[in-house]
């Protein structure tokens, strides 16, 4: 395993996009599994108003060689402090960096964004690849439907 540039060092905070954080560890076992990841503490800005907007973020994933180390991804998050960024193009924008970073079998984001102008916006994407292909499309048909 390579070394890890973030876990168990001194926390250098950036509060721009910064994507290059992100760092992956193996993945040491064969079954399908789903890891969850939340953040109840996601903050971004407006691209137009430049006001604050606040999230709980959620990731799911069923990993296949590949696992977002916690740490990397905190600070990852983080560093949307002051990006303006609309909703939608959070949630797609994660989906982008992890498949990239993981090459999982499948992925989802999820983004609960507090009200603001009386309205919370929801973005929620996906991707799956091969037997979780199926997944993904039944997923985003019915991801709301609880």
């Amino acid at each position: 395993m390579k070394e890890l540039k973030s876990l168990g060092k001194v926390t250098n905070y950036l509060f721009d996009y910064s994507p290059e954080v992100l760092e992956a560890i193996n993945n040491e076992h064969e079954r399908n599994y789903f890891v969850k990841l939340t953040s109840e503490e996601f903050t971004c800005v407006c691209p137009v108003t430049h006001q604050p907007d606040f999230a709980k973020i959620k990731v799911r994933y069923i990993p296949d060689k590949k696992l977002v180390e916690s740490k990397s991804f905190k600070l990852y998050l983080t560093s949307y402090r002051n990006t303006g960024i609309f909703h939608e193009d959070v949630v797609n924008r994660i989906a982008d960096d992890l498949i990239k970073l993981l090459d999982p079998k499948y992925l989802e984001v999820e983004g609960n964004f507090s009200v603001r102008g009386g309205i919370a916006i929801e973005p929620f994407a996906n991707f799956g690849r091969g037997e979780f292909e199926e997944l993904a499309k039944n997923r985003l048909a019915h991801h709301d439907m609880e």
